[in-house]
């Protein structure tokens, strides 16, 4: 018999398929009738992420010049009408910002590469004169003051010291020393590191320091037992420390000495230290040697710290102390102690929501951060900010929080430079600093951090010179359009802030329409530095900036100084021209 024919397999779901089927989705249903939360939190992380995709694609954490392109030459743009020595391209200023859109945006994503298709430039860079030859050009970081004989029974420099037999150099010397708050800095038998407040040893014939540094052959490190000795420039700006006390100068002693400093110690055997730590126990922030007395105080509008005398007045020899100097009677020698001043301290948001919008307004890098530090402790008061960082948040900035338009901040950072964004502001402080300082500045926050350092491998590979090509035009930009489109804008020069902060901070708390309290103020110049700070001196051996670079961004510079002239301002400070 023949077998029966096969049933072909029908590509349709056969009825008991259907049914199964049915079941499954019944079952499904009831699951989510029966627990709707489930659907609604499924949909609720199904429209979170579709969120956070969206804003990720449209928000970027940092400033950016877009569209830029490389300068034919140095000093060069593309369409904007000639001023002074430079033509800069529109197309340099229009910066693309992470926007807020209110409080509750938290995070920006960070700024997406843009990089050309130049080769490595690292090789190109020159480098800053070595040897004694280049000692004079060490700019801003120490002077060469000679060559001094050492022996181990009578150190020159009475400071810290260390040693490294490989990689030694006269940068490396000078920046420890600088960041322990040394007065001086020498090196010896080529890899050799001394530190100290005073030479205290009789100059050698320059030819005994002639041994090369164990990690820069083309330098010289001292010889044996003889010293190269340099003057930390930077010891000037109230850095020189005796233990964890800050030096502040030589002052006359006011008239009502028992008011200005009301807290004293005779002391017959009088050194900084039992004086600082006097005066620390006391709980007070200033410590005043005067011969065998200590006297204790705060900066008040008595003794405000504005008018230093010649340190050789007050160099009277410390009874308990050989090498230290303990002022007169007349003249005192004063210490800052690691005591806080809180008559600054208190910060909160403004009571009533401001009818004015202020920006302080600066290129990155220019020490935003630091004017809203002074600025807070001189008024107050919270200042706000176009964007959101939330490291700046954790480390005290409370106004990063609010949204720029909230009204309850003092003033708002921001770095914008387009029309509609200064527009929006009813007044600026517009802070301006030297563009190879800035631009260094902003490329060690961009790689390292707030208060941290680019690596070398960042400076030496093609991220600097990538940078400077798109972030110089945008310095000049920046300056140009706040002066154009600002209302009421105050130019305030981040090298004046520096110098002279009393002054200068005044200017900016006027503006923000606060009565300046002077004892405020002088206690801010004892708290300046904040926690926002880089230590020590600029953390190179070598000058990143090529000739091209330096004549493209001196070609910024007389624009910049051209604009500000031409609205009878103070054109920018000499220092800005590379020497």
């Amino acid at each position: 018999m023949q077998n029966p024919p096969q049933r072909r397999a029908s590509p349709w779901p056969s009825r008991r398929d259907e049914d199964a089927m049915a079941k499954l989705w019944v079952k499904f249903q009831r699951s989510f009738r029966r627990r709707p939360v489930r659907f609604f939190t499924l949909l609720a992380l199904y429209l979170a992420a579709g969120s956070l995709v969206f804003l990720h694609a449209g928000f970027t954490g940092e400033p950016r010049v877009a569209g830029s392109q490389r300068s034919p030459g140095a000093g060069e743009g593309l369409g904007l009408p000639y001023l002074g020595a430079t033509r800069l391209s529109r197309g340099f200023s229009e910066v693309t910002v992470g926007r807020r859109r209110g409080h509750w945006f938290k995070g920006m994503a960070k700024e997406p590469a843009e990089r050309s298709r130049a080769g490595d430039y690292g090789a190109a860079r020159s480098r800053a004169p070595k040897g004694r030859g280049g000692r004079d050009k060490e700019e801003d970081r120490a002077r060469y003051i000679g060559c001094y004989v050492d022996n181990t029974r009578s150190r020159t420099l009475r400071g810290v010291s260390f040693f490294d037999y490989k990689k030694m150099t006269v940068f490396r010397c000078q920046d420890n020393c600088a960041e322990r708050g040394y007065l001086y800095a020498g090196l010896e038998f080529g890899a050799e590191c001394y530190c100290g407040h005073k030479v205290q040893a009789p100059n050698a014939s320059e030819s005994e320091c002639n041994m090369e540094c164990k990690g820069e052959r083309s330098s010289t490190c001292g010889g044996a037992n003889r010293l190269s000795i340099y003057r930390l420039e930077l010891a000037q700006e109230s850095a020189r420390r005796y233990g964890s006390a800050i030096f502040r100068g030589c002052f006359r002693q006011p008239d009502n000495v028992s008011i200005a400093l009301p807290a004293s110690q005779p002391m017959p055997n009088m050194s900084v230290d039992k004086c600082v730590d006097f005066c620390t126990e006391k709980e007070f922030p200033l410590s005043a040697l005067a011969g065998t007395v200590c006297r204790c105080g705060f900066p008040t509008t008595l003794f405000p710290l504005h008018e230093r005398e010649d340190e050789q007045l007050c160099a009277q020899r410390c009874a308990g102390e050989e090498f230290e100097s303990c002022g007169t009677t007349e003249f005192l020698l004063v210490y800052q102690t690691q005591v806080q001043d809180n008559r600054c301290m208190d910060r909160r948001f403004l009571p009533m929501r401001s009818k004015q919008l202020v920006a302080l307004a600066s290129f990155p890098g220019a020490g935003n951060t630091w004017a809203r530090h002074l600025i807070e402790l001189a008024t107050g008061f919270y200042t706000g900010s176009y964007y959101f960082d939330g490291s700046l948040y954790n480390k005290g900035f409370k106004g990063e929080r609010d949204h720029w338009r909230s009204g309850r901040t003092i003033c708002i950072k921001t770095h914008e430079s387009g029309q509609k964004e200064i527009e929006a502001f009813d007044a600026a402080i517009l802070l301006i600093r030297n563009p190879y300082k800035a631009l260094m500045a902003e490329f060690n926050r961009k790689y390292g951090g707030h208060i941290g350092f680019a690596a070398h491998a960042h400076w030496r590979g093609k991220e600097w010179p990538e940078f400077v090509a798109n972030y110089a035009p945008w310095w000049a930009t920046h300056t140009l359009d706040w002066l154009r489109f600002g209302r009421k804008v105050l130019v305030v020069h981040f090298e004046d802030l520096k110098q002279d902060l009393f002054t200068q901070l005044k200017r900016m708390v006027g503006l923000l329409g606060i009565a300046a309290c002077e004892d405020r103020l002088l206690c801010v110049e004892g708290q300046k530095d904040g926690n926002f700070k880089r230590s020590g001196l600029r953390k190179l051996e070598y000058d990143p900036y090529t000739p091209e670079m330096r004549k493209m961004i001196s070609g910024y510079i007389r624009t910049v100084d051209a604009a500000l002239k031409l609205r009878n301002l103070s054109g920018v400070p000499d220092d800005y021209y590379p020497r």
